[in-house]
């Protein structure tokens, strides 16, 4: 998690009355990882009252179902976001129609950060504080999240 999906938490947090921000277990990291995901999500947004981090094991569109949202919120940077992220759109309109996505450009300072990118930084040893909250910073720094 990177200032920029902080920075889509906090102007959500104004748009709605409560922002989930769900993660997601992936298959290339162990279960034990999520753990620790979401505990680092919640440190870095612990600022935002009305909002939550749930970790989720199951498509987005049904945790967003499970959990009762009529809204999945998505931030795109790039036109290749958009490609993807418009796919996956209609593909969750037909499996849970009642259920929107929206989309929000990130803010000017964030539109450049990816996930990708900070993991690459760290990896050889470059500073990402100003990329990411300093619970995270630490652990990338430190090895225990890839």
């Amino acid at each position: 998690m990177h200032n920029g999906h902080t920075d889509l938490v906090e102007r959500a947090s104004v748009l709605f009355d409560k922002v989930v921000l769900g993660i997601a277990t992936s298959p290339h990291k162990s279960p034990g990882e999520l753990e620790l995901r979401v505990n680092l999500a919640r440190k870095a947004l612990s600022h935002v009252k009305n909002s939550e981090v749930i970790g989720f094991n199951s498509l987005t569109v049904a945790f967003a179902r499970e959990i009762g949202a009529t809204v999945i919120l998505k931030g795109i940077r790039t036109v290749t976001d958009f490609d993807y992220e418009f796919q996956m759109l209609n593909m969750n309109r037909a499996l849970e129609p009642e259920i929107e996505t929206i989309f929000l450009a990130p803010s000017e300072e964030n539109s450049y950060i990816s996930s990708s990118l900070v993991r690459q930084i760290a990896g050889y040893g470059g500073d990402i504080t100003k990329f990411v909250h300093p619970a995270i910073a630490d652990a990338l720094e430190s090895k225990k999240i890839i």
